[in-house]
């Protein structure tokens, strides 16, 4: 899921590629008054086929003046150095503009190998891919900003919510993001909660009885969050007594623990010292 989680934020916020390009890379690009997704497939007259995560078209009214590719890489994959800058001339060939390449790489040892210059073999043409990497995003604690940007909200989040700062981040994006289309909300608070450590999602309770602009919306999230917590030490705790009562667990066992809700595990914790076998304590027949 992170894969597919870092895309859906570029997705959904087609310039914010751009926008992170030119405020935390320092990369220049030309004024634009629009962004667009085009299609991921760079194959031109090549057999294989070259598909990006995303490709984001700049414009000028309707003309295309920049191509950026977002490539998401959690992992070094020696391939990508040579089908990255078939990406790009792909793209370049195919859009006729200049074209960008944006590289993220949570993970700071994958960075580090993804923005090692390629070299092409052509002279002159060597591609230092820009990456961004988890402390190069943004912290986003004002709500102003995560309202305007609620993509980078999340972002910022998911690269820092186990941070000093995760709950303010996190108080910050769960309001903004009150706005969006309720299927999309929902998601990306199950995506800000999922970020935080237990510390900060006890600090971001504290915090949010505070704050003005608590809401319903953020009420909820934070319940849900506080009660994934209690569910998760229930399990962890009741598969530790039940390893010490039965010994080893049948596969079939720990999954029905894990699936289970905190009122059947606290039932199924009363029976543990009492049952003589592991059948009696979750109802599986004898």
């Amino acid at each position: 899921m992170a894969h597919e989680i870092l895309v859906d934020l570029f997705k959904n916020r087609p310039s914010l590629a751009a926008e992170l390009l030119v405020e935390v890379l320092g990369v220049p690009l030309p004024p634009y008054s629009g962004a667009r997704l085009t299609s991921i497939d760079l194959t031109e007259i090549q057999p294989a086929e070259y598909r990006a995560d995303l490709v984001v078209v700049l414009l000028d009214g309707d003309a295309p003046i920049w191509v950026l590719i977002v490539e998401v890489q959690l992992g070094i994959d020696p391939r990508k150095r040579f089908s990255w800058p078939d990406y790009t001339m792909g793209a370049r060939a195919a859009h006729r503009c200049q074209v960008g390449l944006l590289v993220v790489a949570p993970d700071p040892h994958v960075a580090a190998w993804c923005a090692a210059p390629i070299e092409t073999g052509i002279p002159g043409f060597v591609l230092r891919p820009p990456v961004l990497g988890r402390e190069a995003v943004p912290v986003v604690t004002d709500l102003a900003e995560a309202v305007r940007r609620p993509e980078l909200a999340v972002l910022s989040a998911l690269a820092h919510g186990s941070s000093e700062q995760g709950a303010r981040i996190a108080a910050a994006a769960l309001p903004a993001i009150r706005g969006i289309e309720e299927d999309r909300a929902r998601f990306y608070g199950d995506v800000v909660l999922n970020s935080l450590n237990a510390a900060a999602r006890r600090a971001l309770e504290v915090m949010m009885k505070g704050y003005e602009y608590q809401s319903d919306f953020a009420k909820k999230y934070v319940a849900q969050g506080r009660d994934q917590g209690r569910r998760e030490g229930e399990r962890a705790i009741l598969l530790r007594l039940l390893r010490a009562r039965f010994g080893e667990l049948p596969e079939a066992a720990v999954a029905r623990v894990e699936g289970a809700e905190i009122a059947v595990l606290e039932q199924w914790a009363e029976r543990v010292l009492s049952a003589k076998t592991l059948a009696e304590v979750l109802d599986e027949p004898s």
